[in-house]
């Protein structure tokens, strides 16, 4: 009954008529998506972390079941399964065979995504889409990644692209170059970029010593090699590429990572780690959360994707965040946290300053220059770290964007219920 009655204070408020604004978005409907379960792994260095022995298809499988067990749910009501993931190799094969190694029924697709950055944050996109279409009713969306296990194969286009467009040759530059473009272009000094590097390094840190990331990380078993090639299990609980004692001062000490490419200001200590770890959420309509008794944590609302340049890919936040927030209707004020994904220093400070973000409410408990930036993982984490944080700080409305590699730019909007 009460359900009802909210439902129907919702039709006659007139803020609600067109379907836009935050009061239409924090009204309940049955037909809302909403996610009743998200987490994440650990996050650990690549080919040095604590999942550098942990084959892809087994994290997948790790995340899968762990998932699973949080949301407490019989795994024959998921309907769809879709992974984000950029370059591990056989990858469909691969989160296929886990989905069933989990307990998953055969009788559940699954799917990969792939775009790029974006990835995890694309496969909860598109299971809220089929939801929202009518086709499915629940649908687990998870982002992995192993970087230890990438095949480290150069992007070429064909000498035809080459010659025909020169933004179609840009499409080959490493993401390094394109970070540089962003300092030189915007006037990013390397001091700036230090300072917001140093200050994740700093959040993350005291957010780890907080055991905030308790509430995010769901522990995984995973195999460890010993130097005899003899194999044991051990369980993973917590991020390894955090650096307490950064300082801004000490990262201006750092080498150029690209010195090739001017003007020089990105390094190690001011871009994203490489890293491993996969995240998600198991997101279903309203109607069967209510049925299931299942805690809405929070309401997906909308997504946005940009393109631009592929030369500067990593301003891509600044143009997808207004537009995600023009057609959901929701005020930049209105939001209480943003998650950016960190891939370089250069383009989180462009995108902070461009929009005129404070920094009071952007990746509170830091971002990938700490955490790490597990390419497929990155979407589907933002997600799950900014439910965390808005449920300990009972606030409500969290935008989550990233850039994009070959020059485009994601952003989407969660509501977190009380």
């Amino acid at each position: 009954m009460a359900t009802r009655l909210t439902q129907i204070a919702s039709h006659i408020d007139p803020r609600s008529w067109s379907g836009k604004g935050l009061a239409a978005h924090k009204a309940k409907n049955d037909s809302d998506v909403v996610i009743v379960a998200s987490g994440r792994t650990a996050f650990c260095k690549a080919r040095k972390g604590s999942l550098k022995d942990t084959p892809f298809d087994v994290l997948c499988t790790e995340m899968f079941k762990s998932l699973l067990a949080k949301a407490d749910i019989d795994p024959s009501l998921i309907q769809d399964v879709v992974v984000g993931n950029v370059h591990n190799d056989e990858n469909a094969y691969e989160i296929r065979a886990a989905a069933l190694a989990a307990g998953i029924p055969n009788t559940t697709p699954a799917i990969v995504v792939n775009r790029f950055c974006s990835s995890g944050l694309m496969a909860i996109r598109a299971i809220a889409n089929g939801i929202q279409a009518g086709e499915i009713e629940c649908g687990l969306a998870v982002g992995a990644e192993s970087m230890t296990n990438h095949p480290g194969r150069p992007c070429r286009v064909s000498d035809e692209l080459a010659q025909a467009s020169q933004e179609a040759k840009d499409c080959e530059m490493p993401m390094g170059w394109t970070s540089e473009n962003v300092a030189g272009d915007f006037g990013i000094s390397r001091q700036k970029m230090d300072e917001f590097a140093a200050r994740s390094h700093q959040r993350a840190a005291a957010a780890q010593a907080a055991g905030k990331f308790d509430a995010e990380i769901l522990p995984i078993n995973v195999p460890e090699k010993a130097k005899d090639g003899s194999k044991s299990y051990k369980v993973v609980a917590a991020d390894d590429g955090i650096r307490a004692t950064t300082t801004a001062e000490a990262l201006g000490k750092i080498k150029p990572a690209f010195p090739q490419w001017a003007p020089g200001n990105t390094t190690g200590g001011n871009a994203s780690q490489i890293t491993d770890g996969a995240a998600g959420v198991l997101l279903m309509r309203r109607s069967l959360a209510n049925k299931l008794g299942k805690k809405v944590l929070a309401k997906y609302v909308s997504c946005a994707v940009t393109g631009l340049e592929p030369r500067i890919m990593g301003i891509g936040p600044s143009s997808a965040i207004p537009k995600v927030l023009e057609q959901t209707g929701i005020k930049q004020d209105e939001v209480d946290l943003f998650e950016i994904n960190e891939a370089f220093a250069s383009m989180y400070v462009y995108c902070v300053e461009k929009l005129g973000l404070s920094i009071d409410k952007v990746n509170v408990n830091g971002g990938a220059c700490a955490l790490g930036h597990p390419l497929g993982a990155t979407g589907a984490r933002l997600v799950v770290t900014a439910l965390a944080e808005l449920e300990r700080r009972k606030q409500h409305v969290a935008v989550v964007s990233m850039c994009i590699g070959l020059g485009m730019g994601a952003a989407g909007v969660i509501i977190r219920e009380d």
